[in-house]
């Protein structure tokens, strides 16, 4: 009788509610706080209760309690014989009402104390990788799995999608929005089409890290590669790129010139793989037009049509999603020696397999674990016998390498998404450095490897040990078919090194 006295109008079953249900949504909001906190766990779904359906619990609980006992307060001041006011009395010479207030006080403060906490720790949650790419898991998953992968693993999706300001965060935010609503009713594409029309220029995002005044003109690399024979012959280019120095200067060359200039383009497609039309502006002021010569835009498309300015993602457009081809997965695995480079034909016959299609990724990995053993005991039953653990390991490998870079239930592979880094999988660099834009003076855009990288040593089974060649040499004697034909035309689609120019042939 005590509590129903203290209680008083909000003794009734609609405010009883909103009160178990506001202190049950605290004792969950406190309890998953504390569990987070002790064991560092960050889980999506965990979260997102935690940050925002508790909270909403609590605030809905609260609501609740005010409404029930205006219901009561109002009926009764219908049905009672004697007034009552409309508005409640507040006397704190009366003992129950002086500690209603006290409690009423302590209660507001714990209680905006706790969705304050709860709001920092959701806005917090909202800009964390677990929630861009762990919440929903289907979509996201190939996207952040390349993400977990790169070498951007450790800078926040935000970092990169969203930058620092209000105005882009609010732009994020309704962009989240309607992709929750996409997942939620699934609307989403299949596949996630990129580029994305409405990033955010990698002046405000990628040079906070990557200093344009501060880069270096040139870097030294090695490329390792491994012929698919039974050999695994190992190939090494030894390579000089021409980065460029610091593209603001006056001076500046190489690949970072793109940037130092402004540079507008036109793309007839999407994914901007097309590009007929390129515009220079100099630091004079000087406008040079380039055009593509096969098929040319007249003034009218040009002028109707929108142009982009250049920037890094232009060539960079995978800087952290990064799916690579089988063939460089194994390069890699030989490499570091995750997979034994002596097992015959190894690289071949992952990368037949990797490449074959599949429903899921465990019909996949199913089929790898059977067929590769089963390639050895066929054709080396001997190899199968003494390297039994380094087959079992080199599966295991493979299996891997499928689980980073194909996704069935996305329609996502390692070639779904050109890579604009380089020119080998992807057109890339001959979108425009194909021989075939010129300006008006008659100057074309150059084709000449030269330009960018510089060969300094190479080592192939078609290259004698201690020469040193003029510039790059193929595997296979393919003739100026090197200059005419890009790289990509043949080596898109498996991701194999040619071993015996087949696919030159055809």
């Amino acid at each position: 009788m005590a509590l129903r006295k203290y209680a008083g109008y909000a003794w009734n079953m609609i405010s009883l509610a909103g009160m178990v249900l506001a202190l049950t949504a605290a004792c969950l909001i406190i309890g998953f706080l504390s569990y987070e906190g002790i064991t560092g766990v960050e889980k999506p779904y965990l979260g997102l209760m935690t940050y925002f359906l508790f909270p909403g619990m609590l605030i809905f609980g609260l609501l609740l309690v005010p409404l029930g006992a205006y219901l009561v307060r109002n009926k009764k001041r219908k049905e009672a014989e004697e007034h009552i006011p409309p508005f409640p009395r507040v006397d704190f010479n009366d003992p129950h009402k002086r500690h209603m207030f006290i409690f009423f006080v302590i209660a507001s403060v714990g209680f905006v104390l706790l969705v304050s906490v709860a709001s920092l720790k959701g806005f917090e949650f909202t800009e964390s990788t677990t929630f861009c790419g762990e919440l929903c898991h289907v979509v996201m998953s190939p996207e952040h799995t390349a993400w977990a992968n790169s070498p951007h693993a450790k800078v926040k999706c935000v970092e990169c999608h969203v930058g620092p300001g209000a105005a882009w965060y609010v732009k994020a935010k309704l962009s989240g929005m309607r992709q929750l609503y996409a997942v939620a009713f699934h609307t989403y594409p299949e596949t996630i089409e990129t580029p994305i029309d409405n990033l955010r220029p990698a002046r405000d995002t990628c040079e906070h890290c990557h200093w344009p005044e501060k880069f270096y003109a040139g870097r030294q690399k090695v490329f390792y590669h491994y012929a698919p024979n039974e050999q695994n012959s190992p190939r090494e280019i030894n390579m000089l790129i021409n980065i460029g120095g610091t593209p603001k200067s006056a001076h500046s060359k190489g690949i970072h010139w793109h940037i130092g200039q402004k540079v507008t383009y036109i793309a007839t497609d999407k994914k901007r793989m097309n590009i007929p039309y390129i515009r220079v502006e100099g630091r004079d002021g000087k406008i040079t037009e380039f055009m593509d010569t096969e098929k040319p835009l007249t003034k009218a498309e040009i002028e109707k049509s929108k142009q982009r300015e250049m920037d890094c993602t232009d060539c960079h457009n995978r800087p952290t999603h990064i799916y690579r081809a089988p063939g460089v997965e194994m390069d890699e695995n030989f490499v570091s020696g995750h997979i034994d480079q002596s097992l015959p034909y190894m690289k071949k016959v992952a990368v037949e397999v990797l490449t074959r299609p599949y429903k899921t990724t465990e019909e996949a990995k199913a089929t790898i674990a059977k067929e590769i053993p089963a390639y050895y005991q066929k054709n080396y039953p001997q190899v199968a016998q003494a390297k039994a653990k380094e087959i079992a390991k080199a599966v295991t490998e493979v299996q891997d390498i499928y689980g980073r870079n194909f996704f069935p239930q996305m329609k996502v592979s390692w070639n779904t998404y050109p890579n604009n880094i380089g020119h080998f999988y992807t057109p890339g660099c001959f979108r425009c450095h194909d021989g075939k834009h010129k300006n008006a003076e008659g100057r074309i855009i150059s084709k000449d490897c030269n330009l960018c990288h510089t060969v300094l040593s190479q080592k192939q089974e078609n290259i004698p040990e201690g020469t040193k060649p003029n510039g790059f040499v193929h595997p296979v004697d393919i003739g100026d078919e090197i200059m005419k034909t890009n790289c990509s035309d043949c080596h898109s689609a498996g991701g194999q090194d040619v071993p015996g120019g087949e696919a030159h042939k055809k």
